[in-house]
This record gives structure tokens, C-alpha cells and sequence, in this order.
């Protein structure tokens, strides 16, 4: 299944063309997805419909599916019922987020909507709530599942949480998204706003590592920017992230030689396959550059997890070959090229038998 990034927007709490700005820039980055917040209304039926009209059709322009949040009460606000979604069609969306679950019969007959409205599932919980909905025959294609974000410090998924349900949703082949944070972001749904993750542990990381991680785990299909508005460099690094393989970013040694950096750079890595707890090991570029000479330097000290080490001259038929550490060791026979950068080690969790990964010069 293909990749998309999204972003978030909240008519309600922000200015219309300032939306149309954030959507704009974030498109020319590549982003193809919108959250739209429809959990408050203020005004009548025709007035909200014709904002978000607007803003939609805006959004279309520029080739985005836009998905609605909506609560029970915007049904009973706007006198919407659940067996009529034509409001939701004339506002031009693609899908509407159920924010409350029914009694499975329903959500199954919402897939069926003559609109072709898709049906996006609240994820974060870890019940058979999808399987039951799955048992009354629903139209899966029109079926996506998106976990819920928190905006208060402290309340968010831990990960092991946020696997099983994701499993839950991953292993029936349904669509699946998640949120990250943006550092910059200041505007969410609720007047309380410590960012809006899925994961606590991405609260306070960069938006590149969030998505990486989230894009790693091989349970999340599109990844969200929860609050508004990113900025303009944290769009920017997204668009140009690789969405389909692990791509580390390496800090350089000084010392690091030309044919080093060549093969940190640019060669297509993968772990082999009888994997060993001590280290990544990328073997197949020690014999594209077994001819290349590769004198020792930075051999002596300790190596450390997440040390990007390559084999000098000294280690026979192993020089060149590249390794990541995973526990710390030394052997003056391989060099100590670079280091992942610190905040990227919880990647290595995802380093599998077979997986493929590359390198980008911090």
C-alpha cells in the first residue's frame, strides 16, 4: 500500500487563507492527505457546510483527500443522521472519521454509502472492535482506520499499546494512519495544547524521526501532522523523506576516508539475513570495494551503539564491510567511520533480517 503524508487543519480556530497557505506549501512538499476538525460548530447547517465547501474544494485543487473528524453532537447540532451522509458529500470530503463506535451492523452499513464516503475507525483501542464490524460484511476498500492524538502532556500511547492495536487493524489490510507532532504547531481542537501526538514518545522529537519511526514499524500507512501550523523547514524535511525504507542519518569522523563515505552514501544497504546480536552487518559492499584500500583509523577506542564502523585493511576478506553496533565492543580491525545521530537509535529496533537501509550525511 502507498505512503502519504497529511496535515492537519481546524476551521473553526484558524483563518481561511491561512489554511489555504499551509495547504498549498505543504502540497508542493508532497503531502496528499487532510485531517479537518469538524468536532465544534458554531454556526447554522449552511454556513458550516459552506466553509468547509470552500476549504475542500480548495484542498481538491491541489490533489488532497480530506477526511472529517466528526462527534456525535455535530449529528445532533447540525440534525445530521447517520443513514443520510449527504452533508458530508456536498462539503466535497473524501471520508468522515467516526470519533464514537456503534454496534458494528452500523459502521458496516456506513461503507455502503451511496457517496462512496470512505469510513475511517478510531484505532487506539485495543478491542475487537473492527472484527466485529468485519463479521457484518463491510465494504472494506471504504473502511481506513486513524488513531486518536493527545494534546495533554503525559497521556498519549506508550508503544507497545499503540502495536496491538495497530495490529489489530494492519493484519485485515485496512488503511491505517497515525499523528505526529509538530514542534512549531500551536493550533489543535481543545484550549489544551502540549502538542498532538499518537505516541507520547514523539512529543518532543523531531517531525523526520516521529515519521520514520511510525513509517519503520510497517503498521502505519499514512502519518498525520496532528497540530497546526508546521513550519515551513519541518514540511520541507518530510517531503524529502524516503517513505519506503530506513534512511539513518550519519554523523562523519574527521577522518572518515572518501571510500568510506562512498560506501556509507552510496551504496543500497541491507542486514543480512543470519543476523547477530553484536551488529548490523551490510556485507555485499565489502566485495564491490575489495580492491580499495581502506588504511586504519579511529580502530582504538570502544565502539558504541549506533557506531557506523567499516573494516580497514587489517580485517582480510571483512575489509570494507559495513556494520552498525548494537552492543558496545572493540576490534581494531574496523574503523569508526560515524554515528547515527542519538535521537535515531530507536530505530535500530526495526533493523530486521533482510531489511533494507540507507545513509544521509547529517
Amino acid at each position: 500500500m502507498k505512503r502519504a503524508l497529511g496535515v492537519s487543519v481546524y476551521p473553526d480556530h484558524s483563518d481561511t487563507e491561512k489554511d489555504k497557505a499551509y495547504l498549498k506549501k505543504a502540497s508542493e512538499c508532497g503531502f496528499s492527505r487532510i485531517f479537518m476538525s469538524m468536532l465544534e460548530v458554531t454556526e447554522g447547517k449552511e454556513v458550516v457546510k459552506e466553509k468547509f465547501k470552500s476549504l475542500i474544494a480548495f484542498a481538491k485543487e491541489l490533489g488532497y483527500e480530506t477526511i472529517l473528524d466528526v462527534a456525535p453532537n455535530i449529528f445532533d447540532e447540525l440534525q445530521i443522521s447517520y443513514d443520510d451522509l449527504t452533508f458530508f458529500y456536498e462539503t466535497g470530503a473524501d471520508g468522515i472519521r467516526l470519533d464514537a463506535g456503534f454496534d458494528g451492523n452500523k459502521e458496516a452499513k456506513l461503507t455502503f454509502n451511496p457517496f462512496d464516503l470512505a469510513i475511517e475507525l478510531n484505532m487506539s483501542n485495543d478491542v475487537a472492535y473492527l472484527d466485529n464490524i468485519l463479521t457484518y460484511e463491510a465494504n472494506v476498500p471504504f473502511l481506513y482506520g486513524c488513531h486518536n492524538f493527545y494534546p495533554q502532556e503525559g497521556t498519549a500511547l506508550p508503544y507497545d499499546f499503540f502495536e496491538r492495536c495497530s495490529v489489530r487493524f494492519k493484519k485485515h489490510g485496512i488503511r491505517t494512519a497515525a499523528f505526529i507532532n509538530s514542534q512549531a504547531g500551536k493550533i489543535g481542537p481543545w484550549d489544551v495544547n502540549d502538542g498532538l501526538p499518537t505516541l507520547e514518545m514523539h512529543r518532543h522529537l523531531p517531525v523526520d524521526i516521529q515519521t520514520k519511526h511510525l513509517f519503520a514499524t510497517g503498521l502505519i500507512d499514512d502519518v498525520i501532522i496532528g497540530n497546526a501550523y508546521a513550519s515551513d523547514e519541518e514540511l520541507e524535511l518530510l517531503g524529502s523523506l524516503n517513505r519506503y525504507q530506513l534512511e539513518f542519518a550519519v554523523e562523519f569522523k574527521e577522518d572518515a576516508n572518501k571510500v568510506e563515505k562512498e560506501i556509507i552514501l552510496n551504496e543500497q544497504h541491507f542486514r543480512r539475513g543470519d543476523i547477530t546480536d553484536q551488529v548490523v552487518r551490510s556485507t555485499e559492499v565489502r566485495k564491490k570495494y575489495k580492491n580499495e584500500a581502506n588504511p586504519a583509523h579511529d580502530n582504538t577506542e570502544g565502539f558504541q551503539v549506533g557506531d557506523v564502523v567499516i573494516g580497514n585493511d587489517a580485517f582480510g576478506k571483512y575489509k570494507n564491510e559495513l556494520q552498525i553496533v548494537l552492543q558496545p565492543h572493540s576490534d581494531d580491525r574496523k574503523n569508526k567511520v560515524g554515528q547515527i545521530t542519538e535521537k535515531e537509535l530507536l530505530l535500530l529496533d526495526f533493523v530486521k533480517p533482510w531489511t533494507k537501509f540507507r545513509f544521509k550525511e547529517k
